[in-house]
Formats: structure tokens, C-alpha cells, sequence
């Protein structure tokens, strides 16, 4: 299965350091997007896009607002979302996988835990 990435972050240096960890993984399709609402508009103008990586604490709109939006979406409601974030206190986490994040990384992540979460993603689709 081919993967096309979302990858959700307001720190430009954040959204690098993930493509290449997912680069130096073997994949190779990107989208990015600096906030929630950018993310939202790209969903809904790119259908192949099946992989969502985000950040929580954005501008504008936030990354569980965005995970809120998604799952609310009829046409987005599948798509794996994987958040990853500096946001580590239990109460937090809670709340991303009650808004029905399929996997949750706080930073700072190796690409090994970046590659064990989308493989548990993958493998429990």
C-alpha cells in the first residue's frame, strides 16, 4: 500500500525533520501544511491523501481540532492520523485518542518510534 503523508506542523524546521525521518524510511510522497486549517483545505483538494501526521499546538486551528474535523468529515473520517507532539501528560493523550487519533509520539521521537507507530497504524488497518 502506497502512502501519501499529510504532514501538519507551524514549525517549518518540525515539518522537515519528519519528512526526512519518513524519507529515510522509504516513503516519498508529502503534502505539508503550517496549521489545522491549512490542513483541512488540502485534505478536501488532494483525495489521495491517506496518512495524516500532526502537530497539537498550532495557530489558527489546532491539531485535535483538525483530528476533531477529520473524524466529523464523512468523505476524511478514515484516514490514519498519527499525532506527535511535546504535549506528553497523560490527560492530553487521553483526549487525542478520544478524538480518535490512531497513534500518539511526543517529541522528541527517533525515526524508529516514528516507524513502529505507523506500522502499528498500518498493521491494525
Amino acid at each position: 500500500m502506497s502512502l501519501k503523508f499529510l504532514v501538519v506542523d507551524d514549525s517549518v524546521t518540525m515539518r522537515r525533520i519528519v519528512i526526512n525521518s519518513l524519507r529515510n524510511l522509504g516513503f516519498d510522497s508529502f503534502v505539508e501544511a503550517g496549521d489545522g486549517k491549512e490542513a483541512m483545505d488540502k485534505l478536501q483538494a488532494d483525495q489521495t491523501i491517506n496518512f495524516v501526521i500532526t502537530d497539537w499546538n498550532m495557530p489558527n486551528v489546532s491539531g485535535l481540532e483538525l483530528v476533531r474535523s477529520i473524524r466529523g468529515s464523512e468523505s476524511l473520517s478514515k484516514l490514519s492520523i498519527l499525532m506527535v507532539t511535546t504535549r506528553g501528560v497523560k490527560e492530553d493523550i487521553i483526549e487525542a485518542l478520544n478524538a480518535k487519533v490512531n497513534n500518539y509520539i511526543v517529541k522528541p521521537f527517533t525515526p524508529q518510534i516514528l516507524k513502529e507507530k505507523i506500522d502499528q497504524i498500518i498493521n491494525a488497518g
